[in-house]
């Protein structure tokens, strides 16, 4: 990719609602800044509780006309495709929005691109399997179920992995004939953008798909509260995710919530370490630690502590910190006020008796938001940096001395969002695996699996699922369909 090339992006950008680009009603805008210099790079429009209720409106209209439930799937599938295919035409344009809104690199955002591309292709693939069901009552009956979209998808992203995770869900109320209503986050909204002019070059029908940026008090609010929502989907924090379905309880609205996480992995005795501390640095500071599923702690036998903790801080002190339209293996925090509070966790921790083996804080030199690549050491279960997620590149490592132990601390937070298991053994695997209170269990690579493979929470962490085969169910309410096909009198509850 040819950086020279690329230096420019659009100065502002509108929402897109009932099939076209327009501005807030208002007139407000938002700044959008480049983490990585802590400059201005762009404004999008500010949508408010009257940009929500025109979206709203038009993907109601869009619903109520059938024109996407009445396709067939196959053919709803296909408009997928075509989707799919405009965004991968646009990778590069993505891929530099990505980098200089997000922090990530052009590779990363590129990688996005294409992940959200496939996310429309593997779910387009699904739009026509998924089936209802016949139940045997006798000869005088039919019965059949029918797998029923819910109506107005209001769905609202984060801002570490916008695109990709904006992507799974359109892709999924698009396969079940749901229409959507999608918030970007303030902080890091461009990329969501291309997945609506992807849907506009498609052919999407109008309202079908609209995407808005405002900021989570009254847009965000404004969103999830409106009457005329049908179903909500939420990747966030677990503060925000409880406010959410406070609105949502207050009119029965099903949802699907992936909130925040504290995942842990075990390292066993038989490990391969180099492939564990290797596997590790992936985990904790791919995209800074952004990640909900990081692996933000390493649990160890106390015999390999020094061993482990050797290898990880010479890891650390290899990567590269910098901006990642430079190619840098730690790219920037979000904002300031991310950097702050993962410094701020860092000095309490230290001041609480953990060790930092490795970093600590803000990275010295650079003009934007980065922090150091950070490993904890002499830590108890009990600590914040232990037990709250920090999201930012801060690992901490925990010592046990059986594996009973081991799987408790792992499972000693409030948090069950991922777990990881290191071992060369596979009855261990097994034994651990069941054992781990989290949605997704990675053995040997954290990180493993794919779009096929379902993730959600546990716990705090949330629930429902996002990705695979059995993301669409989330999207779906069973309507069953009793037919007398013969004379004859009437039933009874219950039969």
């Amino acid at each position: 990719m040819r950086i020279n090339a690329m230096q420019e992006i659009r100065k502002y950008w509108r929402n897109y609602i009932d099939g076209g680009w327009v501005d807030a009603e208002d007139g407000d805008r938002i700044a959008i800044e480049n983490p990585a210099t802590g400059t201005q790079i762009a404004e999008v429009a500010r949508a408010k509780k009257a940009d929500i209720d025109r979206a709203v409106a038009s993907a109601r209209a869009a619903f109520n006309g059938r024109e996407l439930y009445n396709m067939r799937p196959v053919n709803r599938g296909a408009l997928m495709f075509e989707i799919a295919r405009h965004m991968t035409e646009m990778a590069d344009e993505i891929a530099l929005a990505e980098c200089l809104d997000n922090g990530k690199t052009l590779t990363g955002g590129k990688n996005e691109a294409l992940a959200a591309a496939r996310y429309f292709t593997y779910y387009g693939g699904l739009a026509d399997k998924l089936e209802g069901r016949m139940i045997p009552l006798g000869a005088d009956y039919v019965d059949y179920t029918i797998p029923s979209p819910f109506g107005v998808s209001a769905q609202i992203v984060p801002w570490n992995f916008p695109l990709q995770i904006a992507a799974r869900s359109v892709a999924c109320a698009l396969a079940t004939a749901n229409t959507v209503v999608l918030k970007s986050p303030e902080l890091s909204p461009l990329s969501t953008y291309f997945i609506a002019e992807a849907c506009h070059r498609a052919g999407v029908p109008k309202g079908a798909v609209n995407i808005l940026c405002g900021y989570g008090h009254d847009c965000g609010a404004a969103l999830v509260a409106h009457p005329d929502i049908d179903h909500i989907v939420f990747t966030g924090s677990v503060a925000t995710g409880r406010a959410i379905l406070h609105a949502a309880a207050e009119r029965i609205i099903p949802s699907i919530m992936e909130l925040g996480g504290k995942s842990a992995a075990v390292l066993f005795g038989d490990a391969d370490i180099e492939q564990a501390v290797n596997s590790t640095a992936s985990g904790i500071f791919t995209h800074a630690g952004q990640v909900c599923s990081a692996q933000s702690r390493l649990i160890v036998p106390k015999a390999l502590e020094d061993e482990v903790v050797e290898r990880l801080v010479k890891k650390a002190k290899s990567l590269s910190i910098g901006p990642g339209i430079d190619g840098h293996d730690i790219t920037p925090v979000i904002s300031a006020a991310q950097a702050d509070k993962i410094e701020g966790m860092c000095l309490a921790a230290q001041q609480a008796g953990g060790e930092a083996a490795s970093g600590g804080r803000k990275a010295a030199g650079l003009t934007g938001h980065f922090i150091e690549p950070t490993i904890f050491t002499r830590l108890t279960p009990d600590m914040t940096i232990a037990r709250e997620e920090v999201f930012g590149p801060v690992l901490s490592i925990l010592t046990y001395d059986d594996p009973e132990e081991a799987i408790s601390l792992a499972n000693g937070t409030d948090y069950g969002l991922c777990a990881g298991v290191y071992t060369r053994d596979l009855a261990t695997a097994h034994w651990a695996a069941d054992r781990l209170i989290a949605g997704q269990v990675f053995v040997n690579e954290w990180f493993a699996g794919g779009i096929e493979t379902p993730f959600g929470g546990m716990k705090r962490s949330g629930y429902g699922r996002e990705k695979g085969q059995e993301a669409l169910r989330g999207y779906v309410q069973t309507k069953n369909v009793g037919i007398r096909i013969t004379g004859g009198g009437g039933g009874r509850p219950g039969g």
